[in-house]
């Protein structure tokens, strides 16, 4: 027995795993590519700026089965069942009535009882409840309160004890766990390093998503949601919303980096890029063919450069639709054009030579 080796490391037999036994599988996305399936995913901004408001509103849209913004139309998921907790806002005059402001679907909107005991991440309630509802998404807002009273925020290695035990109950349950942090006052640092606390809190994330405001004084409302880290997709455009007294108002969906958000450069905000007009030609040269296959379009797009996030802004605003017919999803313009075209869209799929010069 080697010096300090207790019994029971000793009772621990190497087993080893190849990669021909592990089956490869797909990431799933509630909001491609912010929020994913079976991951945590963070959510941080200044006191003030929305985010409780935010997953709110994304809360109502999955509770009804609508599509969160700017997603794709074959991106829609059935009715789910949110767990939501806060320790900022109280559910009778705050919670629940900005969630029917927003049109939810109260039934699906469940809160976890703290009245005897406080919630933290390594509850067993947290797991009882995502199992007993079948929730798909779970808020805890914020940080500081549910990573437990005995957790240092600035501890690498307690922070990281009390994070595995929430990332193992979202990959084995499948559900997504979205918790709310107030950002530090490093205000002239990257967003990445305006996490609260350790660094391994940001590390441990797949996804962090930022809200802050836009310089523009004639409207204080107005917000921008930014993706700071994305480590299982491309990172996402900017969403640019409104706060109002009936909730969230999703504005557009905008090319701007975390780091411009928060140098406020915001006077980027609407202006057209050659980057998007390109890919609105693109797409409505393509559409001159007919009827076409989503994926094939969607694969043409990527392999000449285009993101996907101008790919989805530039089909809206060239007005193409996804229809679905049978199993398979198509693009095509509704216009008569397109209609009389139909008969032929079958021999266009098989001439269209999907390369360009």
């Amino acid at each position: 027995m080697k010096p300090n080796q207790n019994t029971s490391e000793l009772e621990i037999e190497l087993e080893l795993v190849k990669a021909s036994e592990i089956t490869p599988k797909k990431v799933e996305w509630l909001w491609y590519p912010y929020i994913p399936f079976g991951k945590v995913t963070l959510l941080q901004g200044d006191p003030g700026d929305g985010k409780s408001q935010l997953m709110l509103a994304v809360s109502a849209l999955v509770s009804k089965g609508r599509s969160l913004p700017f997603a794709d139309e074959e991106d829609t998921h059935e009715p789910m069942t949110v767990i939501y907790q806060t320790t900022e806002d109280d559910a009778d005059d705050t919670v629940v009535p900005r969630f029917i402001a927003t049109d939810g679907d109260r039934d699906k909107l469940l809160f976890i009882r703290e009245d005897e005991k406080n919630l933290t991440f390594g509850d067993d309630r947290i797991r009882s409840a995502i199992e007993q509802s079948y929730a798909k998404l779970l808020i805890l807002d914020p940080l500081s309160s549910y990573i437990g009273d005995d957790c240092s925020l600035n501890a690498a290695n307690e922070t990281r004890a009390a994070f595995n035990h929430l990332i193992g109950v979202a990959k084995e349950t499948g559900c997504t766990i979205v918790i709310i942090a107030h950002m530090n006052k490093l205000r002239e640092t990257s967003p990445l390093y305006r996490t609260s606390g350790s660094i391994d809190i940001a590390g441990v994330a797949r996804s962090i998503l930022a809200i802050t405001r836009t310089a523009k004084k004639e409207n204080p409302n107005e917000r921008v949601m930014v993706q700071v880290k994305s480590n299982l997709a491309p990172t996402g455009s900017a969403i640019l919303f409104e706060v109002g007294e009936n909730g969230i108002s999703f504005l557009d969906e905008i090319e701007m980096t975390a780091e411009q958000a928060f140098a406020s450069i915001a006077p980027k905000i609407g202006r057209p890029n050659e980057e998007f007009e390109t890919c609105k030609n693109f797409i409505l040269d393509l559409m001159k063919c007919g009827k076409l296959p989503s994926a094939a379009c969607e694969e043409l797009l990527k392999d000449n450069g285009f993101k996907k996030s101008t790919i989805k802004k530039a089909k809206k605003e060239t007005g193409v639709v996804s229809v679905k017919e049978g199993m398979i999803w198509y693009w095509t313009l509704p216009t008569a054009e397109a209609t009389n075209q139909e008969d032929h869209t079958k021999t266009n799929n098989e001439d269209l030579d999907f390369k360009t010069s």
